[in-house]
Formats: structure tokens, sequence, C-alpha cells
């Protein structure tokens, strides 16, 4: 536990916990460059964050969306006990912000009724990630949080409450899953979730110093002999694009239009960081 001096970064993200306990083996929050002076699974809390969220929602101009999970999932186990993102969820349906939280948890489930509130006073957007639809394998590169078929419900259950719903496609492992049914299979689960876009930088993972020597681990231990294919292929590259990169990407796209989900990513993007007019809203 530490006592935070700040809550909320320059584009009004926040993160309530430093570190995570789902051990997923690609997680770039693990690199170096982020400057993190403990153990990864040694999870900092910021125990004052509610405190902190509500001075600084209180002293802004005008109301904007709060955005929240992108190092770190707000829906660790640790949120069941300690409830600080229930907390902050609820600061910011109460001051009437707008809120996009990313999480791999079905624990967010828990806090459906303030994910309403906030998206019937401004707006809400529920991000998940999606990675491999084969939950054998989600075992193993993701073993700690829920399975995509569990995720799949959860984007099911947010779009019946009329919350929209964002996956990421991300990351895609050279070699694991990288093929054109895993590939259909999660575009499929988005289609059936009636999800508004999905998000994908392209085929591939990101690896630098931290999370590189986590994830070679990891494929020691469950793929014996990949880690030097990656060596051989990738070296210290930050960039590790799958070999399949083009022909799946011109699935994704093709498929994304298929389903009329969002593929763009400056659309995305935007629809996550607009808060809706209330002007606007009084005409409907």
């Amino acid at each position: 536990m530490v006592q935070a001096k700040s809550i909320l970064s320059p584009k009004n993200g926040m993160n309530i916990y430093r570190g995570c306990t789902h051990g997923c083996i690609y997680c770039d929050s693990r690199s170096e460059c982020y400057g993190m002076k403990h153990p990864f699974e040694d999870v900092e809390v910021k125990a004052n964050a509610p405190e902190l969220l509500a001075k600084a929602l209180s002293s802004k101009r005008s109301r904007c969306m709060i955005g929240t999970g992108s190092m770190s999932d707000p829906y660790i186990p640790i949120e069941e006990e300690l409830k600080l993102t229930r907390r902050c969820l609820k600061i910011i349906a109460e001051q009437g912000f707008g809120l996009s939280i990313q999480t791999k948890s079905d624990l967010i489930l828990r806090d459906m009724d303030l994910l309403r509130q906030i998206n019937e006073k401004s707006k809400c957007v529920v991000q998940m990630t999606l990675t491999t639809a084969d939950d054998e394998l989600c075992k193993i590169v993701e073993p700690g949080v829920c399975t995509t078929r569990r995720r799949f419900e959860v984007l099911k259950k947010m779009h019946e409450n009329g919350i929209p719903t964002i996956v990421w496609l991300s990351p895609i492992l050279p070699w694991i899953n990288d093929s054109q049914s895993n590939v259909n299979g999660i575009l499929s689960l988005c289609a059936r979730a009636q999800v508004r876009g999905v998000i994908c930088f392209g085929m591939g993972l990101a690896l630098r110093n931290g999370n590189r020597e986590y994830f070679y681990e990891k494929l020691d231990e469950n793929f014996k002999g990949l880690s030097q294919r990656y060596r051989s292929a990738f070296g210290s590259s930050y960039e590790c694009s799958s070999p399949n990169q083009e022909r799946l990407m011109n699935i994704f796209y093709d498929t994304c239009r298929i389903y009329s989900i969002t593929s763009d990513l400056e659309a995305n993007f935007r629809f996550l960081s607009e808060f809706p007019d209330p002007q606007l809203s009084l005409l409907f």
C-alpha cells in the first residue's frame, strides 16, 4: 500500500494498481522502461486513489472520459477485497464523467450497476483483450485470468445492458496463435457479442527489455525450442511480426467488414476518448 501523490495522467488515464498477478506471458507492462521498482507480481496499491480522483475531478472545468486499465488491470484478484476500482467508478458516476475501462477479468460484472449508471449519465465503454479462441491455449498464455469464452460472456452481458464494447485483438504470437482459424474464431466471438470495434495494430507482439526475458522463460516452460526460433528470427527487435502478417491482416479487415465491426484504429480510439456533447443528448 502506498499513498500516491496523484492519480490522473495528462490524458486523464489512471492506474489504481501497479503490477499484476494475471501472469500473461507476453505482458509489455513488465518492460524496464516503465521504471517499476518492485517485483511485477508484488502489486503496488494506491490506497488513496479514490480520494485523489475525487479531488482531481472536482477541479476540472469540463467533464471528459476517464480511462483505466492500460498499464495494470483494474480487476486483478486483490480488487475483490479492496474494492478501490469500485470506489473510483462510484466517484466517476457521481460527478458525471465518462469511463473507458480495459480488463480481462469477469470481476467487472460485479460493478455492472455503476457501469450502467455512468453510461446512462454520460458514456461508458468496456474494453477486453482476446488473444486466442482456444481456451486451453488461453490457460497457458494468460494463466491467471478468466478464459476467452468467459470474456465472451462478459462482452455479451455488456451489450445486453446497453454498454458498448471494444476488443483488443492482441497480441498475436508467432507460431503459437497466428493462424487463420484463430483470427476467425476471435472475430466470430466478437460478432456474436456485438462488439462495436476491434483494435489490432498488426499480427505480432512487442518485446522490450524486461518482458522479453520473461516471455522467453515461459516459452521454454511451455513451448520447447520456440524461444530459440524467436531469437533467430527477431533477435532484440521490438516488433516481432508473424510470418502470416499480410494474409491475417487481410482476413481481419475483410471479416470486420462482413460483420460491420469497426476496424479503423483512429475511429476506435476517437470513440474511446470522445465525451458526449450534453447539448446533443437533449435532442434524443
